[in-house]
């Protein structure tokens, strides 16, 4: 099985938003990404980054929302684009991970027709709620017409210990990672945003945008475990990190 790191995209927010002591006026810029599981059983995608559009019309495609994440990526800076260094389209994807169901995890979903949907119970509910837009699930994103599979907690996505998804709410009442495990460069844990930024799991910081505080800590709690067996923790948003990554066509195997 090989993993490869695309961006999704590019975003600029407040730095009190993940860093609370930090002055109300600084920002910070996160990178969006989307992570390519290529499974003997089947192309996976793990979040799928922002909508194309959203480069040339924000406000018109996620309304508010574009006020408090403002996207800065370039025309090419999405998954559809990105697919194409490794010789896939998407009608080549056979099963779209929902880490959750934030529109800058889930804008291009609308694009894989072929695949299925995977998310978790908790995050289907909290999208179709009440007021669910006020709490950043938009419809345009997420409410695609491709079956679903719908989990309630950890999934062994093919049976073989390969693709392990987890439960890791507190961001979200449904949020979801994987735990990759490759031949040759050992284990992944992909975080999303149970842990935008490494300082969340270094420091305790709570950000701003976290959904349940309680459920938050024991989230982090679990990824240490995770990590303390030699994973790697591939955070939702850092920058650093994100840096040191290898991308596109250059594969984790």
């Amino acid at each position: 099985m090989k993993m490869h790191v695309l961006t999704g995209g590019r975003l600029r927010m407040k730095k009190h938003v993940y860093q609370p002591d930090a002055d109300r006026s600084e920002t910070i810029e996160l990178p969006v990404s989307s992570i390519l599981l290529r499974h003997p059983q089947g192309n996976v995608l793990f979040d799928t980054g922002c909508h194309p559009s959203v480069v040339t019309d924000a406000q018109e495609r996620w309304g508010g929302v574009a006020r408090a994440m403002t996207p800065i990526m370039g025309r090419e800076d999405n998954v559809i684009s990105q697919l194409s260094c490794v010789g896939l389209g998407a009608d080549d994807i056979d099963v779209v991970v929902c880490s959750h169901f934030h529109p800058d995890h889930c804008g291009c979903n609308v694009f894989f027709r072929k695949a299925t949907v995977v998310v978790h119970a908790a995050e289907l509910a909290a999208a179709r709620a009440e007021n669910a837009q006020a709490a950043g699930y938009l419809p345009v994103e997420w409410d695609q017409p491709n079956p679903m599979e719908i989990i309630t907690g950890e999934k062994d996505l093919f049976g073989d210990d390969r693709i392990i998804l987890i439960p890791l709410p507190g961001h979200t009442p449904g949020l979801t990672g994987a735990l990759v495990s490759l031949d040759r460069d050992g284990a992944f844990l992909l975080a999303s945003d149970a842990v935008s930024l490494r300082s969340s799991l270094d420091t305790d910081v709570v950000p701003k945008n976290t959904w349940d505080v309680d459920q938050h800590h024991r989230s982090i709690a679990e990824i240490r475990k995770i990590e303390a067996t030699g994973a790697t923790v591939l955070c939702g948003h850092d920058d650093a990190q994100w840096a040191t990554l290898r991308k596109g066509a250059h594969a984790y195997a």
